[in-house]
C-alpha cells in the first residue's frame, strides 16, 4: 500500500491536489475531507489506517488549502465546496462497485452535514469529527467579519489557534506550525459562508438519512462538543464523546483506539 497524488478539476475550473491509499483488493472506499486550514497531507496516517482495512481511501485539500488552487482560506459561495464533495464522489476516486463512506472533519464535517441532507450521491455511511455546526466567536468579531466580507472579502486574518488545542501531543502542534502547507489565517469571506452553513445545518439535520456517526473530543475547546450534540437527535445519527480529548481527536495519543472504534462502528453498518 502506499500514497499516489493526482490532481482533480473542479466544475468552476479550479485544480485540487488529491491523495489515495488503497488496499489491493478493496471492499469498500473512503473520502477524506479535512478541516479548516489544513491538507489532505496531515491524514496520512487515517488513510493508511483504513487502506490496511481494506478501503480504497482518496482525500483533497479542499479549494483555497494546502496544494489546490483557490484564493486562500476563501469561498465565493458555500455550495461551492458541496460541489466538489459531489463532483469527486462520482469521479474515479471512489470506486463505485463498493460502499464507500465520506469523513469530514471540523470545517469539512460542517460541509459533510449539509452535504448528507442534500439532494447528491449519498454514501453508504458517514463520519463527522468534530463537526462546526456552531462557533465560539463573540459577537463583536461575527460583526467585524460579516461587515470586512462586504469591503475586503479575501483578507487575510490570523485565525489565533494554538496547538495545544489541536492535541495533548506536543508534537502535533509543533508539526502544524512547521508545515508550510498550513494556513494561520483565515478570511472574512469564508467566516461569513461558514455562519450561513452553520445556521442552515440546524434545518438540515432531520434530513440526515444516511448512517452517521458523530465522534467529538469532550475537551475541545476550538469546537465545542455542544456543536455537534444536535446531530444527536437524528435517528440515522449515533455520537460518541471522548473525555478529555481535543480537537483532532485522530490525532490525539488515544488515536488507536479512536479510529478503532471508528473502524469498528463502519464494520457494523457496512457488513
Amino acid at each position: 500500500m502506499h500514497e499516489t497524488t493526482g490532481t482533480h478539476e473542479t466544475r468552476d475550473g479550479l485544480t485540487l491536489r488529491t491523495r489515495t491509499w488503497s488496499a489491493d483488493e478493496p471492499t469498500r472506499a473512503m473520502l477524506i475531507h479535512h478541516g479548516l486550514g489544513e491538507h489532505s497531507g496531515r491524514w496520512r496516517h487515517v488513510g493508511r489506517f483504513f487502506a490496511d482495512r481494506g478501503y480504497a481511501v482518496a482525500a483533497f485539500d479542499m479549494r483555497g488549502h494546502g496544494e489546490s488552487e483557490g484564493t486562500r482560506a476563501y469561498v465565493g459561495s458555500f455550495s461551492d465546496f458541496l460541489d466538489d464533495v459531489e463532483d469527486l464522489a462520482r469521479s474515479d476516486l471512489v470506486r463505485a462497485d463498493v460502499p464507500w463512506v465520506l469523513y469530514g472533519h471540523s470545517l469539512g464535517g460542517l460541509i459533510c452535514t449539509l452535504y448528507l441532507a442534500d439532494d447528491r450521491p449519498q454514501p453508504d455511511a458517514a463520519v463527522l469529527s468534530a463537526p462546526a455546526l456552531t462557533d465560539e466567536l463573540p459577537k463583536t468579531l461575527r460583526f467585524a467579519s460579516r461587515l470586512l466580507s462586504k469591503v475586503a472579502p479575501k483578507l487575510e486574518i490570523n485565525n489565533s489557534i494554538r496547538g495545544d488545542q489541536l492535541s495533548r501531543d506536543e508534537a502535533v502542534g509543533e508539526a502544524y506550525f512547521a508545515d508550510p502547507l498550513v494556513l494561520t489565517k483565515g478570511t472574512p469571506g469564508l467566516a461569513v459562508a461558514a455562519f450561513g452553513a452553520q445556521h442552515r445545518s440546524r434545518e438540515a439535520i432531520p434530513r440526515i438519512t444516511t448512517p452517521t456517526l458523530v465522534i467529538h473530543g469532550g475537551g475541545d475547546t476550538l469546537v465545542s462538543p455542544a456543536a455537534s450534540a444536535p446531530l444527536a437527535a437524528a435517528p440515522a445519527v449515533d455520537r460518541k464523546v471522548y473525555p478529555g480529548l481535543r480537537h483532532e481527536i485522530h490525532n490525539e495519543p488515544e488515536r488507536a483506539q479512536v479510529l478503532g472504534d471508528v473502524a469498528g462502528w463502519l464494520d457494523a453498518r457496512l457488513a
